[in-house]
């Protein structure tokens, strides 16, 4: 269910023997990005590759923890990225940082973790909810043998089920730098809020009834309000109307 993965991309180098700024400039300026090769027993090398070819690598997923093959000069090395500067301004690579890798010389790195078959989870299905604690882990590994990603497959997994370090198939030689404990990478939740149950057709049926019942009632005679006067008011207030008193002229 849990797999690590390692892919190889590769680039093309040419050496550069640049002293001043000036000579550095003129090499970015013809579309190459100055590097350098460090680490092992040999001297650090300086190359330049082309920044279309540095950027589409770039462009790739997880760039920093994937093994680059340089092919310089006819011969090929494998390096592990480990640092890219950008200008500030244009956001342009002007610069990387490649590590030497030396076979057995273990080093410290986080590989990204990856989910894959979303749509086949029966618990996602029902509303379940993916919980992921760890988006990376951290491992101690040899140069050559560094995962690219750790593959998490939710192919029928139900809610209620977690995904445990142990779980991962590494190499013997790779192992996470978390000790003692058998962490974990994710969890496949139940849902947090639960949906509201859909109304039986009998009681759509019922309130329906009974807003016909209220729309017939309008139609028909209408309620009596403080205003309206009901039949036969006018007369009974006639009746009931005191005769007019003279007026006091009259009484003399």
């Amino acid at each position: 269910m849990l797999k690590a993965y390692v892919f190889m991309n590769s680039l093309e180098a040419n050496i550069r023997n640049n002293k001043t700024k000036g000579e550095l400039n003129a090499i970015r300026n013809n579309d190459e990005v100055p590097a350098i090769i460090y680490g092992g027993k040999e001297q650090n090398e300086k190359i330049s590759v082309s920044k279309k070819n540095l950027k589409s690598s770039i462009d790739k997923e997880n760039f920093l923890s994937n093994i680059i093959t340089l092919n310089i000069n006819g011969k090929s090395q494998n390096v592990l990225p480990r640092e890219v500067i950008y200008d500030i301004l244009s956001d342009e690579p002007i610069h990387v940082d490649f590590l030497r890798i030396v076979p057995g010389v273990k080093i410290k790195i986080e590989i990204p973790v990856e989910f894959i078959n979303h749509e086949s989870s029966p618990g996602l299905k029902r509303g379940g909810v993916l919980n992921i604690v760890r988006r990376k882990v951290e491992l101690n590994c040899p140069s050559e043998k560094i995962p690219e990603k750790l593959t998490i497959d939710l192919d029928g997994v139900d809610i209620g089920e977690s995904f445990k370090i142990s779980s991962v198939k590494l190499d013997p030689e790779v192992v996470p730098t978390i000790q003692g404990r058998d962490f974990v990478i994710a969890t496949l939740a139940a849902p947090t809020v639960m949906k509201e149950p859909e109304k039986p057709a009998e009681a759509e049926a019922t309130e329906g009834e009974e807003g016909a019942e209220g729309a017939e009632a309008s139609d028909g005679e209408k309620p009596a309000t403080e205003g309206d006067k009901k039949e036969g008011d006018d007369k009974k207030s006639d009746d009931k109307k005191p005769a007019d008193k003279k007026p006091a002229e009259e009484k003399k």
